[in-house]
């Protein structure tokens, strides 16, 4: 089956259509006339090249100080300075991830423009709760060092440590001109730490909140005599939770090995493996007792749980291995190949909120259920890239041929249990099994051709993109207790197309603008009809970058307005989530972001995000008009820390302060009522003397107690996470 571009996309499609037919007709109609001017070709600069040492050196792919990254091979897959860049792209540094002590990818992005990171909250040990432009992003947007780690709304790979990455990329809008199946939102890029220049040792120690006990430690080096590195990270950690009876364990190891014998060739082996055990986090509460409450004046502690202690588990395996492999020819032509198989195994045993029994005598009914999920992913991208003139005209050609398998095998049985007294909990009670839901099996196979253009005409920059997709995704499901048998298989293909163009003045503004397409053959599945038609999101975006000269700051403003076709969505029926597929949704708004690094001693960070989504089709929910739930229309985030640098008894001691505003969202798609807005602080206190630093962090500072979000108003209600303190201790040399 083709898909049929929406109505909405025909008259740009067209226009990027000719826009390539031209750019092609003058690669290869100049065929020759390269050949015959290769000796010109001595004049380009060529800035493509792996990542090398810690991916921050000047014109490094990754490079960056401190806050401020300078150059991204995400955006484009070619080492293109931002600033060169038109689409907005966010980073958070290493730096940044170390300085304000982020646990998770979804806390790095807390000060990103565009983001709503944790709208499930802060202590969700189901790693979910993340939207891009307004768009859920949970399961559709995780990538990693480049290839997709395909999710679904069960299980997904934004539980992967933070400390492991080098940095973590946020590429706003519709991306699937390079990247292939992709969410409407964006895409978050996890970029590994690789192999160090100089020796690195660090050990550090942590401790704080909820019983948290936890070392990390990261040793690089040279081989000695041989053009081989290594990097070894590793995080061992044990933890509670902010909800009672639900802990927070890990261990997570990634190895890295880099053979590089000449300046031009470089293959990079990485791997990491991640364990989780941990408890059910989320409880499904009420609206009545958590945003307002309830018919007798109480509000539900914030650390209550409405489980069974001995039927709750959420155990996570996850992990990857791959590689990454350049070899620049000569001054024109460079090839790369980027593998990767990763895996996730989960196991779950959970009791959660399905709406009240009797709100007065707070009685809660719950329901439960266990699962056993697992996904199986290969992926590989063969990239072929050409730097040449023709005249006035610099071309940075990318060629590319990816392909994707994912498995996925997903078993979820229901059990039954007794209600709960929400106030006056005693635990014991029966959980008894009812019956199996379903026992899906997917697989799903993807293959891309895609082919990219950029064009540099003295300030004025052109990226010209096209992408044609083939998918074909199979479901096999027997007959279960509630389900009946399935057996459907639905082939998809599209085109998705990029353009952009940006101008550099030299006082260091560089307005651009840009149209992008998405498409997205989703792993969900429908529990009553199968295999769900694939999504669609076209972009229009405008703004303006600027680099303060002679400073590392940046700050970038821009506008957009995304179409969202097919868009599938998760009801909580009876306390489980069921997808559907609705028809159109419409995200508009406004990004600002500011980041700076003044010298060694001031950091700062500043995000604004006004958001207007409207569900503008929806068939069978009758919402058409509304916004959907929990999208805030307003965000605000400001960061800064500042460390003394002299020879007072001072030297070292840095301070650092942080805001975070969340606007009012709508509880219900109907938006009957809203879950109010919350503003909370977030500081930290470090001291650094040679090799050693100690250092304290709190977020949420003043444990202000409030609802992250509802999804409707009888058992989808998720408190944020209060008040976290961390108290850590390390060592470098």
């Amino acid at each position: 089956m083709t898909v049929v571009p929406s109505r909405h996309r025909h008259s740009a499609r067209a226009v990027q259509l000719l826009l390539l037919a031209s750019v092609s007709g003058l690669l290869f109609g100049s065929a020759a006339a390269r050949a015959q001017d290769v000796i010109e070709l001595d004049t380009v600069v060529v800035e493509g090249g792996a990542a090398n040492g810690q991916g921050t050196g000047e014109g490094e792919t990754n490079e960056q100080k401190g806050f401020v990254a300078k150059r991204s091979g995400g955006a484009t897959k070619t080492n293109t300075p931002l600033i060169e860049t038109p689409q907005n792209v966010s980073v958070v540094t290493s730096d940044q991830i170390e300085k304000q002590e982020l646990r998770s990818i979804r806390a790095a992005t807390r000060y990103t423009s565009g983001v709503t990171p944790e709208y499930t909250g802060g202590s969700d040990t189901r790693f979910g709760g993340f939207a891009i432009r307004g768009f859920d992003s949970t399961a559709n947007a995780t990538f990693q060092d480049g290839p997709r780690l395909p999710s679904s709304s069960v299980i997904n790979f934004l539980g992967l440590d933070p400390y492991g990455a080098e940095r973590i990329e946020i590429l706003k809008g519709p991306s699937s001109v390079l990247y292939g199946q992709n969410g409407p939102g964006g895409l978050i890029n996890y970029v590994s730490k690789r192999p160090t220049d100089a020796p690195l040792r660090e050990f550090e120690i942590n401790g704080g909140s909820f019983g948290l006990l936890e070392g990390r430690f990261d040793v690089s080096d040279q081989v000695t005599d041989t053009p081989f590195s290594f990097r070894l990270t590793g995080v061992v950690r044990q933890s509670e939770n902010q909800v009672d009876h639900v802990d927070d364990d890990r261990f997570f190891i990634a190895p890295v090995l880099k053979w590089e014998p000449d300046a031009d060739t470089s293959l990079t082996i990485l791997a990491n493996y991640q364990r989780d055990r941990a408890g059910f986090s989320l409880q499904f509460l009420p609206a009545a007792g958590t945003v307002f409450d309830d018919v007798r004046g109480r509000r539900i502690p914030v650390n209550r749980f409405i489980g069974e202690p001995d039927f709750n588990d959420y155990d996570t395996d996850l992990g990857s291995v791959g590689y990454q492999f350049e070899h620049r020819f000569d001054e024109v032509f460079t090839v790369r190949q980027n593998a990767r198989y990763s895996f996730l195994k989960h196991d779950e045993a959970s009791v959660y909120g399905a709406g009240y029994a009797d709100e007065t005598a707070g009685l809660l009914n719950r329901g439960a259920g266990a699962s056993d999920t697992d996904l199986g992913s290969f992926s590989i991208d063969n990239q072929v890239q050409a730097e040449f003139d023709t005249g006035l005209f610099s071309h940075t050609v990318l060629g590319g041929l990816d392909y994707r398998r994912t498995s996925y095998d997903d078993l979820v049985d229901i059990y039954t249990t007794a209600p709960l007294d929400l106030y006056d909990p005693v635990y014991g009670a029966p959980v008894d099994f009812f019956g199996t839901y379903y026992d899906n099996h997917v697989e799903q196979d993807q293959t891309g051709l895609y082919l990219q253009d950029q064009i540099r005409i003295d300030r004025l920059s052109i990226v010209l993109s096209g992408r044609y997709d083939w998918a074909t995704t199979e479901l096999q499901r027997p007959d279960s207790d509630f389900l009946t048998a399935v057996d459907a298989a639905k082939d998809s293909e599209a085109f998705t197309g990029r353009v952009g163009l940006i101008y550099n003045f030299d006082n260091g503004f560089a307005p651009y603008v840009s149209y992008s397409e998405s498409f997205l053959p989703p792993l969900d599945v429908s529990p009553a009809n199968g295999l769900f038609e694939p999504e669609e999101a076209s972009q229009y975006e405008a703004g303006v970058k600027y680099e303060v000269p002679g400073m590392d700051a940046t700050i970038t403003a821009s506008i957009f307005d995304i179409v969202r076709d097919n868009a599938i969505r998760f009801d909580a029926v009876g306390g489980t989530f069921q997808a559907r597929q609705t028809g159109q949704i419409e995200s508009r708004g406004f990004e600002l972001e500011g980041v700076a690094s003044i010298t060694d001693n001031l950091n700062m960070r500043l995000a604004y995000t006004y958001l207007d989504v409207e569900i503008t089709e929806d068939p069978d929910g009758g919402n058409e008009g509304k916004m959907p739930t929990t999208v805030p229309r307003n965000t605000v985030a400001a960061w800064a820390d500042y460390t003394i640098r002299n020879a007072s008894i001072f030297d070292g001691l840095g301070v650092g302060l942080g805001v975070r505003y969340t606007g009012s969202t709508f509880g219900d798609d109907a938006n009957t009522y809203k879950v109010p807005s919350a503003t909370v602080f977030d500081a930290a206190l470090t001291y650094t003397k040679d090799n050693y630093e100690i250092g304290l962090n709190a977020t949420n500072l003043f444990d202000k107690e409030y609802v992250a979000s509802c999804g409707n108003d009888s058992a989808q209600c998720f408190y944020a996470e209060g008040r976290r303190v961390t108290a850590k201790a390390s060592i470098r040399w």
